[in-house]
């Protein structure tokens, strides 16, 4: 769960022009089959988009994502205000 939050938090601080892959690899610090797997399933749950061009990949975060994210950092935080770590 904190990796999609990781990954959703990057993907919206890289704004409308969106994050290509091998950024998304430094922040998350994941091997690119592993990615490859999270990645899969935030576009097909229409929490990131993502774009092609010139065969590279761009991911955006969708307002839909944008507010999973927002309801997973309010979780994180009532967890840690109890001494829980996710």
């Amino acid at each position: 769960m904190q990796i999609l939050g990781d990954l959703l938090s990057a993907t919206e601080q890289s704004g409308q022009a969106g994050i290509k892959t091998t950024a998304l690899i430094s922040k998350a610090n994941l091997p690119h089959s592993r990615l490859s797997k999270f990645l899969s399933n935030l576009t097909g749950s229409g929490l990131i988009n993502k774009i092609e061009f010139d065969g590279k990949h761009t991911f955006v975060i969708t307002p839909k994502g944008r507010q999973y994210l927002e309801s997973y950092v309010k979780f994180a935080n009532v967890a840690q205000s109890f001494g829980l770590e996710l």
